[in-house]
C-alpha cells in the first residue's frame, strides 16, 4: 500500500483502533477521532482529534486538504424485544450509525476528491441479510448503511470507491455484554461454521484491503466477514 492519508472516525477502540494500529504499522498517515474514550493508541503517523458525530455540526476542522480514505466506525449493538423499543430509540440509533456517517462523508468529500484511489469504508452487520431475534434496531440502521453504500458508490464512480463490511459477532468492547463469560464466548463460537468469533483484526484487515489499491476494482459491495454464518449451515 503506497503511503496514504486515512481518516478513521471512531479510532479509539475496537475495530477502529485495530485498523489505526495496522495502517500506522504499514506506514500510512492516520487521522483518528475519539469521543468519550481517552485511552489513545500511540503510533508513528497517528494523530487523534475529538469529534462527537451526534453534534448538530461536528467540528471537522482537522480534516486535511487531501484524503485517500475514510472509515466510519461508530456504532451500537442494542438487542431488545421489538415491543420494548420506543420509536425514538430507533431515531437515536439512526443518528449515530447513519446520520453521523453522512456528516463525516460530506465533510471529507472535498479532500477525498483530491486523493489517490480514494475509498470509503462503512460497516453493516450480518443481521441485515439474516433475520435475527431482537436485532430490529441495529438491522434498521445498518440496512440504511447498505443502501447508502450502493447509492454513493454509483454517485461517486469512477472517482471514489464505496464499500461496506458486514461482520458477525466480533470480540470488541461494543460486544462485551454478549461475550462476558467463557460460556458465552464458546456458545457464540459454536454458532459459526468456522467455530470461533471474530477478532478485531479479522475485520480491520478487510478494511485495510478495501482502502488499498489492491481492491481498486471493487465498489458498491457489502462484504460479509462473518465466519461463514450468513451463508453456510453446517
Amino acid at each position: 500500500m503506497a503511503m496514504s492519508t486515512i481518516l478513521i472516525i471512531g479510532a479509539s477502540s475496537g475495530i477502529g483502533q485495530q485498523l489505526a494500529k495496522q495502517l500506522s504499522a504499514s506506514g500510512q498517515i492516520v487521522i483518528g477521532t475519539y469521543n468519550a474514550s481517552t485511552d489513545h493508541l500511540e503510533a508513528p503517523g497517528l494523530t487523534f482529534h475529538h469529534c462527537n458525530v451526534l453534534d448538530e455540526q461536528p467540528d471537522f476542522n482537522f480534516i486535511p486538504e487531501v484524503l485517500d480514505g475514510i472509515v466510519y466506525c461508530p456504532g451500537s449493538i442494542s438487542l431488545k424485544p421489538f415491543h420494548r423499543i420506543k420509536p425514538q430509540d430507533f431515531v437515536t440509533d439512526y443518528q449515530l450509525q447513519v446520520t453521523g456517517a453522512i456528516k463525516a462523508i460530506q465533510a471529507a468529500l472535498p479532500a477525498l476528491k483530491k486523493g489517490i484511489n480514494p475509498s470509503i469504508v462503512l460497516f453493516s452487520t450480518t443481521a441485515v441479510q439474516t433475520g435475527l431475534n431482537f436485532h430490529s434496531m441495529v438491522s434498521a440502521s445498518k440496512g440504511a448503511i447498505e443502501g447508502l453504500t450502493r447509492a454513493l458508490a454509483a454517485e461517486f464512480a469512477p472517482t471514489i470507491r464505496v464499500n461496506c463490511i458486514a461482520p458477525s459477532l466480533t470480540d470488541t468492547p461494543l460486544a462485551a455484554s454478549l461475550l462476558n463469560t467463557p460460556e458465552k464466548k464458546e456458545a457464540n463460537a459454536q454458532r459459526h461454521p468456522l467455530r470461533r468469533i471474530g477478532a478485531a483484526s479479522d475485520i480491520a484487515s478487510m478494511a485495510e484491503f478495501l482502502l488499498s489499491e489492491k481492491s481498486g476494482w471493487i465498489t458498491g459491495q457489502v462484504l460479509h466477514v462473518d465466519g461463514g454464518i450468513s451463508r453456510l449451515k453446517v
